[in-house]
């Protein structure tokens, strides 16, 4: 998908980068995958606010996206690649052999007529779902999962993909785009290719209506608050609010807040590079 950037006519035009949404194929969502989305509006359900930041913007209907691809040795032809408001990435609806539809995270280079499956005896190529153990080493890949038939929940936002790197007896060890290094149950499944949408990092919004278009309200600073409302807030003047904390009075910039004990450590062979 390419970008845009726009003539300098309104104070709003003069730093925006849209994308130019050539990929996209179809512009009406399929209506038997589609469901309510409730507002929030950053409440939780005795109205308090715990979530600053969020509320107003389009209103919006949720897709449902096929994240398990368990519909296995059944063919599908893609029937149209959609603009997704819920995330990052495009959708590709597919269209089963069978007669369900069904929606995925469209891998980039997909095109309207290919055929994909969901197969541990699945050829090597774009848009295809097999387990780790089935795929060669080197492989690039994405929409993964950390539990067998959980569904996928690692590498899928807009141009994010991981590499199968290796294999140690029921695991597989693949390298995440942010530079971590883990293992993996080989059973788990994996799709081929990387997330779509790969220029979306480097569009610009432009101007403040458009994140609130998203749902994104203003972002006011810890320092500027009253104490009642952060720890950082009050004092006299242009005080510094002292360590940076969160609202809850935990340290940020550079605090560690996972647990040393977690599980899942054991894992991950190589942290993610910092950056």
């Amino acid at each position: 998908m390419a970008l845009k950037k726009f003539r300098p006519i309104t104070p709003g035009q003069r730093h925006k980068v849209a994308l130019t949404f050539d990929t996209i194929t179809k512009s009406k969502p399929e209506k038997s995958l589609l469901v309510k989305k409730k507002r929030t509006g950053g409440r939780n359900d005795s109205g308090k606010m715990t979530i600053e930041n969020v509320g107003g913007g389009h209103k919006q209907r949720y897709r449902l996206i096929d994240f398990k691809r368990n519909k296995f040795n059944v063919v599908a032809k893609v029937a149209g690649i959609e603009y997704d408001p819920n995330r990052t990435a495009n959708i590709a609806l597919l269209h089963y052999t069978d007669g369900e539809k069904r929606y995925i995270l469209a891998p980039d280079g997909l095109e309207v007529g290919n055929e994909i499956i969901s197969s541990k005896e699945a050829s090597i190529q774009i848009g295809n779902t097999l387990p780790l153990s089935e795929l060669p080493l080197g492989t690039v890949i994405h929409n993964i999962e950390l539990r067998p038939g959980q569904g996928a929940i690692m590498v899928r936002s807009a141009g994010a993909s991981a590499q199968l790197m290796a294999r140690d007896g029921k695991y597989a060890i693949i390298k995440l785009s942010s530079g971590e290094i883990r293992k993996i149950l080989s059973t788990c499944l994996a799709t081929i290719g990387t997330v779509s949408n790969p220029q979306h990092q480097l569009s610009v919004h432009g101007k403040a209506g458009r994140r609130r278009w998203l749902g994104r309200r203003p972002n006011v600073r810890a320092t500027v608050k009253n104490p009642v409302d952060h720890p950082m807030g009050g004092g006299e003047a242009k005080s510094s609010g002292g360590h940076p904390r969160n609202k809850n009075g935990v340290p940020a910039k550079g605090y560690k807040t996972r647990d040393k004990k977690k599980a899942s450590s054991k894992y991950i062979i190589e942290r993610r590079k910092k950056k």
